[in-house]
């Protein structure tokens, strides 16, 4: 396994990039510490997987570096780098066993028979294939087929690192959750580094010990799950993160207190003068979560109007719109809320502020 570490990332796939929209991958610096488990999370096109074949030696970057344990790779292929990949679809041999897949790797490296049958065995085992393994891999379903091209990633013991490529796509949801509970206890087993490319937040924080969330080619944020849930450093990451996402409004600051519209609303006096010394844009954000919803009048709270209230079982959610602005709350199941007013609770310990879609106070 080896240590991945970025200096002054960046690509383009057009020459002589002249702004940052010009790039697939804007610049960037970061390390993955060997042994860790990441995940690439992010929208189609937000340059995850460009990220991704720049670290497989598929992509040589535009400027910047990458080293392995120290050693500048950036130049060198996929072979020379030592990498183990697993695509969106299986990639397998049907005509061979399961046996033969998942030695194929070993024997294509001339190990001694005794070596690999002892390996492939030790894989089978972990990926609970062990009764399949005579069987031509033609015969099996989708999701054993991608549990092969699993253990053909994970069978050899001198990969620098595997990467997958939104390998559970083709998975029906309950092997997703299955597959996920096995590479995250084979991650625990082997200390692999492992790199998990997805555009679905829950495969990503359930897998990874960090995750780096990108937008527009650029890396906004990389952090465990509590830090990208309670505390986004950018206003995508707050959107995109949680289900659903966190509530963003405009401010203002008018004549020394904040408003949303024609409304004020009561902050404590050390926010309104961090948000007086911000440059640009302000937003507000609040998790539904955290977004308090009353029927009665409130000191501190804001006016809005109930659109609509979803029974999802164990909590209600619901819509309100404030002076033009939409706001998800999420209620105790047994509340009956009537047509009406409702007032909003936004100032709390866990709302946070933003400034240019960068959170003020990082």
């Amino acid at each position: 396994m080896a240590r991945i570490e970025f200096e002054n990332l960046a690509h383009a796939y057009r020459r002589n990039p002249a702004t940052l929209e010009d790039y697939a991958l804007q610049p960037m610096s970061m390390v993955w510490e060997d042994g860790g488990a990441y995940a690439l999370l992010g929208p189609s096109g937000c340059g995850k997987s460009t990220l991704l074949n720049i670290v497989s030696g598929l992509v040589t970057p535009s400027e910047g570096r990458v080293l392995f344990d120290g050693r500048d790779v950036t130049r060198l292929g996929a072979r020379e780098r030592n990498i183990a990949q697993v695509f969106q679809f299986p990639v397998i041999y049907d005509t061979m066993s399961v046996f033969d897949n998942l030695a194929f790797p070993l024997r294509n490296r001339k190990l001694p028979a005794r070596e690999v049958d002892a390996r492939v065995h030790e894989v089978a085992e972990i990926l609970d294939m062990t009764r399949e393994l005579k069987r031509k891999a033609s015969n099996l379903s989708a999701d054993a087929k991608q549990k092969i091209s699993l253990g053909r990633g994970l069978v050899r013991k001198d990969v620098a690192a595997i990467l997958f490529d939104e390998p559970l796509t083709v998975i029906d949801p309950h092997m997703k959750w299955m597959l996920r509970r096995q590479l995250k206890k084979i991650h625990q087993q082997l200390k692999l580094t492992l790199i998990y490319v997805t555009h679905d937040q829950v495969e990503a924080l359930t897998f990874a010990d960090e995750v780096v969330v990108m937008t527009n080619g650029r890396v906004v944020q990389k952090g465990g799950p509590e830090a990208l849930f309670l505390k986004p450093d950018h206003a995508f990451v707050g959107y995109f993160i949680g289900s659903p996402g966190m509530n963003l409004c405009p401010i203002a600051l008018d004549a020394g207190a904040v408003t949303i519209g024609s409304q004020r609303l009561q902050v404590d006096a050390n926010t309104l003068a961090t948000l007086k010394h911000a440059n640009g844009e302000l937003k507000l954000g609040i998790r539904p979560e955290f977004t308090r919803l009353s029927e009665n009048e409130t000191p501190g709270a804001v006016k809005a109007r109930l659109v609509r209230a979803q029974s999802l079982g164990n909590y209600q959610l619901v819509t309100a719109d404030c002076d033009g602005h939409v706001f998800k709350a999420k209620v105790e199941p047994h509340v009956t809320l009537n047509d009406g007013p409702v007032w909003l609770r936004l100032a709390a310990p866990e709302t946070v502020f933003f400034s240019n879609d960068e959170r003020i106070g990082r």
